[in-house]
């Protein structure tokens, strides 16, 4: 069964409260990144898998897409995407990512922001993506990095000489469940490797367009107080592929 921890109204309410919460895409450092990736979506149909509260629907409808569908598991979420949300062309319906089927399609663009590495069978949701775009459709997602979500712990190294920040990274290549500690919440994620997301699309007859590792730039850590060590890994992967 598809985790839901942002129906606990103690987690939701600190969710919330995050910057990318209250200020949107603006507070998103690989928003600009994700951008580029995307293809002209004017006069395009989209689906926004694991919508959340609706930003990057809103905003593809800015960009000319004609119709927005955002799915989410959440029903605090897409309660939360439709008070935020006043366009007859976006539509929300609560559902898993794994549920997805022909029958919601077709589309010209599926979209997916940090949603995936909550997903067990990422294969699975790669092929059904696939029968869902229309010949030359396009795929593009984002999820934790794969240096990121290796350890449990998701958290720095500390040199008690030096004061230098280190990423560690054990257990790359053992993929699956970890169950991590956010907000003050166990919420369970799914570890793959770099090579394991690039696969399964190629194996559902993608054709992989551009693989990004957005970094934030100093200025914005310095806007938002942030430490530059930020910039010693990772924190995120961007997909774009095609079928």
């Amino acid at each position: 069964m598809a985790q839901n921890i942002y129906d606990d109204p103690e987690f939701f309410a600190k969710y919330a409260g995050l910057p990318r919460s209250v200020e949107g895409l603006g507070a998103a450092y690989e928003w600009p990144v994700f951008r580029a990736l995307l293809p002209d979506v004017a006069g395009k149909s989209v689906l926004d898998l694991g919508c959340g509260t609706g930003a990057l629907a809103r905003r593809l409808r800015e960009l000319g897409a004609v119709r927005v569908l955002g799915i989410d598991v959440s029903a605090r979420m897409l309660a939360e995407a439709q008070a935020r949300t006043v366009d007859p062309a976006i539509l929300y319906r609560r559902s898993t990512i794994e549920a997805i089927g022909p029958d919601m399609g077709p589309f010209d663009l599926v979209i997916s922001s940090l949603a995936l590495h909550y997903v067990a069978d990422f294969a699975s949701v790669c092929r059904a993506v696939a029968h869902l775009l229309v010949p030359g459709g396009t795929f593009v997602f984002s999820v934790e990095h794969p240096m990121f979500t290796a350890r449990a712990e998701q958290d720095w190294c500390v040199d008690g000489e030096t004061g230098r920040h280190y990423w560690p990274v054990e257990n790359y290549a053992d993929e699956g469940l970890r169950q991590t500690n956010w907000l003050g919440s166990p919420v369970h994620k799914y570890h793959r490797t770099v090579a394991t997301y690039g696969n399964a699309l190629i194996d559902a007859g993608f054709r992989i367009r551009r693989l990004e590792e957005p970094m934030p730039s100093h200025a914005f850590l310095d806007a938002k107080g942030a430490p530059a060590y930020e910039r010693n890994r990772p924190l995120f992967l961007l997909i774009s592929a095609a079928r």
